[in-house]
């Protein structure tokens, strides 16, 4: 005999179903729950539900439904509930079916409606990017202002990023890569990235580093972040920066807390001398091509920087641009010859894309395990793939071999705009063409470099004026990239900036 049922009556079997469906029914999609439905009414519900989202812009033209078996399951009803539903709107036009492709919005989203949902920014006036103090937003303004030709500085040409390359390299980590890699990991990095970094390091900047000295960051605006941390722990206040340098640069610095004593920059870099006035415990440099005047730090300013640090400074070496040369022979990393006294920051923003967020630091030794335990409090490491990806482009070579291309794209499209400043501005001083992604000119103008900027997007042509990246008063001038731009848009860019020089200087 069975034993006696625990409950005083049958089960009422209909009812605990409903309890658990309620409980565990609802599909993700539109976050739809068959409960809501009046009964008897579940297709007309379903159908108004996905009406409705389509018309609001929840579901723009393109979006895929789920399959009418999935969407079933998650509902908990019939799945010929679902094919009416989907039917009715094909009917209304709203979807179509694309067999095994699935089911797809065709209706377009009305534009006040989608206006109001997703607002596109105007682009700014141009004498509000072009403001005598920059504010921290001033890149993104710059960035959102339209024109038809970009020669703003610091971007390299990424229509030249080896697509093909990636993919092979990422099927490659894919397909080699354990399930237990895709976990949580080193905040330094994965021993991957950090072996194959050391060995670019060594191989191109003359850094001999221990993979385990090497930290993976997300691009040298985190560096700059993490080493902000650790001073601050230090009791240090004060970064020395020099002057022009990078607004950006700067602009993150401060955001750290950081004051930015300026130090001046002349034809053999950064003045050691006017550093020492500063009282500065640390200082930001660029020593194998200063950003933005393309000067490299003198033999004998380096050896003073170096003494200076022994002293008990810290160098932040900023490595931005360095692979990028031409007409003269590589420089050696200032890291290279005073590893104990030098944070070096490198990255492939300049290399591959900005986008990556990829780049490495190697500190002092005295300084790597609060710059690991900065880094594991901010995100615990950087994404795993991705770094797997650039480790094996490094290490097969296929780096080195896009970074020769790069140079040679590079030394064209650089010629192109010297050539394109002789014929349409020849009163313009060029600075930095030895290297880099830009160039520097200055100019005599009746007007501030700011308002040239301005005048020049206002005609199709973003740049920066030099009087950005200066805390101190110097010529007016514009910092003009031009990786990033073919050649025609380079000459036609430089001519409207020597047009628009003709009309403020007549």
């Amino acid at each position: 005999m069975s034993p006696p049922s625990r409950h005083n009556g049958p089960v009422n079997r209909s009812n605990h179903t409903q309890h658990d469906r309620s409980i565990t029914a609802g599909a993700d999609f539109l976050h739809l729950d068959a409960a809501d439905a009046p009964p008897g009414g579940v297709t007309d519900w379903l159908t108004d539900q996905i009406r409705t989202a389509i018309t609001v812009g929840d579901l723009p033209r393109g979006s895929l439904l789920p399959s009418t078996r999935t969407l079933a399951a998650d509902l908990g009803v019939s799945r010929g509930v679902v094919t009416e539903a989907y039917r009715r709107l094909a009917e209304d036009g709203h979807v179509r079916g694309r067999g095994r492709a699935g089911t797809v919005v065709m209706t377009d989203t009305p534009t006040p409606l989608t206006t109001h949902r997703h607002p596109t920014p105007e682009a700014p006036d141009p004498r509000t990017v072009f403001a005598p103090a920059p504010g921290p937003q001033v890149f993104d303004q710059l960035r959102q202002a339209h024109a038809p030709i970009d020669l703003s500085p610091g971007v390299p040409d990424l229509a030249a990023f080896p697509r093909a390359a990636w993919l092979r390299a990422e099927r490659a980590v894919l397909t080699d890569t354990s399930a237990s890699a895709l976990g949580y990991g080193d905040p330094r990095g994965t021993p991957a990235l950090r072996s194959a970094v050391a060995d670019w390091l060594t191989r191109t900047r003359g850094i001999r580093a221990h993979p385990d000295q090497v930290v993976i960051v997300a691009g040298t605006a985190q560096a700059l972040g993490l080493i902000a941390r650790v001073l601050r722990d230090q009791g240090v206040d004060a970064v020395a920066v020099e002057d022009p340098g990078s607004l950006g640069i700067r602009q993150h610095l401060d955001h750290s807390g950081m004051r930015t004593p300026p130090v001046p920059v002349d034809e053999d870099g950064l003045d050691v001398d006017a550093l020492r006035t500063t009282g500065a415990r640390a200082v930001l440099a660029t020593p194998a091509h200063q950003f933005p005047t393309g000067v490299v730090l003198s033999g004998d300013r380096r050896r003073a920087l170096a003494h200076w640090a022994r002293e008990g400074g810290l160098v932040i070496e900023d490595d931005y641009d360095a692979e990028h040369r031409y007409d003269r022979p590589p420089v050696p990393a200032l890291a290279a010859t005073a590893p104990d006294r030098v944070c070096y920051n490198g990255s492939v923003s300049k290399l591959l894309a900005p986008a990556l967020r990829l780049g490495w630091m190697v500190g002092p030794p005295r300084w790597h395990d609060a710059l690991v335990e900065a880094k594991r409090f901010s995100d615990l490491g950087n994404a795993t793939l991705p770094q797997l990806t650039l480790a094996h482009l490094m290490a097969s070579g296929a780096l080195e071999r896009h970074l020769r291309v790069l140079r040679a794209r590079h030394r064209r499209r650089r010629d192109t705009m010297i050539d394109a400043l002789r014929a349409h501005v020849p009163r313009a001083r060029v600075h930095g063409a030895a290297a880099g992604l830009h160039l520097t000119v200055t100019l005599d103008l009746p007007v501030t470099d700011t308002h040239l900027a301005a005048a020049a997007l206002e005609r199709g042509v973003k740049t920066h004026p030099l009087s950005w990246h200066r805390q101190r008063p110097g010529p007016a001038g514009l910092v003009l990239g031009y990786a990033g731009r073919p050649a025609t848009a380079i000459r036609e860019g430089v001519a409207a900036l020597g047009a628009l020089v003709d009309d403020l200087t007549r």
